[in-house]
């Protein structure tokens, strides 16, 4: 390929062309023309107040022969799977050394054939992207949730979570920027219920000492390593004060261990009103499970909606990206207006995780410049542009990156 042919691509061919030379994907004008906007979502790549992302020092797999990576992908219900369709259409476009892995899971069905494998095809590769698989409550006290069974069978341990403001994105609170540690295998989500007696159901909340240790020391490493100065511990002891008590406690121990870091708490309702009064408190924010599902949705609300915010699961072995909030989108499947933001930045996640960050970069800078410069916005964001039409000027401003990073060099 010469150095000369990018000029002459087209969106229309971007699945069966590369972009551009892979020595030459490093956009030289993240330098002077994002800045700031650059640094959104430090959890994905660069910080404002800390390095790049590595999923706190969980090693992500080796590129196969050829430097490709093989990835897991679990289109989901909803908006996931076209969602997804655009994620292999961008990284096409750019080249991105990574082949898909895809594997269905049908969130209807009983049995569990369906998840084994994608909990199998996960194991094998490690990393993986996925949209939401529907989790319906008319379904028998005996169904499981499949992302459930996913998170648990392999011990993701840690939702990520970081909520920023976003330039281009109008909201009510302005400079918002939040890191959400949410223990992810334990707590409510423990699937232990049953009726002791007609008309009277037990449903076990399961805190451990061990997970809660994890989960706190996890926090407090990554606000280390992201240069944070504070860490908010959410609970309810006061009510549950053995449950939420230990996880408090557990905290606390964790906390001694590291003094240059403020430790607080507060307790969950509290929480949420603070939150949509004055989010700037916040800082980094851990979590048993159901707060932090709460918490992550509320967070998300506050810098424009489920569409912009991508989260990452991640244990010892395994990581799962997907969107920081787990709905589905089912009244606007296929219906072309998904906000494809936080699935794209969630891809960018990922890419950082495998250390692709050159491509994570290159991506990113083009989502954010989309916001921010060319104001294509889907409706959830108050505007009128299409799925389509957004990552259509993304890729547009890919190329154009590559052109001037072609030209420099």
């Amino acid at each position: 390929m010469s150095m000369t042919r990018p000029a002459s691509f087209s969106i229309a061919s971007s699945g069966r062309r590369c972009l551009t030379m892979s020595k030459l994907i490093r956009p030289l004008f993240l330098r002077d023309r994002l800045g700031s906007a650059a640094q959104v979502f430090g959890v994905a790549g660069s910080s404002r107040r800390g390095k790049a992302w590595d999923s706190n020092k969980i090693i992500p797999p080796p590129a196969k022969y050829g430097g490709r990576h093989t990835v897991t992908m679990i289109p989901g219900d909803g908006i996931g799977p076209e969602l997804l369709r655009h994620v292999q259409e961008v990284f096409r476009y750019s080249c991105v050394p990574v082949d898909f892995e895809v594997v269905h899971v049908n969130s209807a069905m009983t049995e569990e054939d369906d998840i084994d494998n994608a909990i199998t095809a996960i194991r094998r590769n490690r990393v993986a992207l996925k949209g939401n698989i529907e989790t319906s409550h008319t379904m028998p006290p005996s169904h499981k949730s499949r992302n459930n069974l996913l998170r648990t069978s392999l011990d993701l341990y840690a939702n990520v979570i970081h909520c920023q403001s976003l330039p281009g994105v109008q909201t009510r609170h302005r400079d918002i920027d939040i890191m959400i540690i949410r223990e992810n295998t334990e707590g409510e989500y423990s699937s232990l219920e049953h009726e002791s007696v007609p008309g009277v159901v037990e449903s076990l909340k399961i805190i451990t000492k061990s997970n809660s240790l994890r989960i706190a020391d996890y926090a407090f490493r990554l606000a280390r390593e992201k240069g944070r100065k504070r860490v908010t511990a959410v609970h309810k002891a006061n009510i549950m004060k053995l449950g939420d008590g230990l996880f408090l406690q557990c905290c606390k121990e964790v906390a001694s261990g590291y003094p240059d870091i403020v430790f607080d708490s507060m307790i969950v309702d509290n929480t949420t009103m603070q939150l949509v009064s004055k989010p700037q408190q916040f800082d980094v924010m851990v979590m048993p499970n159901l707060y932090g599902n709460v918490v992550s949705n509320v967070c998300a609300g506050l810098v424009g909606g489920p569409g912009l915010v991508p989260g990452a699961n991640l244990g010892r072995d395994y990581a799962v990206f997907e969107t920081a909030t787990r709905n589905t989108g089912k009244s606007i499947a296929n219906k072309n207006t998904a906000n494809p933001t936080a699935m794209l930045l969630a891809s960018c996640m990922m890419l950082d995780h495998l250390q692709l960050h050159d491509y994570a970069a290159l991506i990113r800078s083009a989502i954010l410049r989309t916001m921010n410069e060319t104001r294509m916005h889907t409706a959830d964001i108050g505007g009128q542009g299409t799925t389509s039409e957004v990552v259509q000027s993304i890729m547009r401003l890919m190329q154009g990156a590559s052109l001037r990073s072609a030209a420099a060099f």
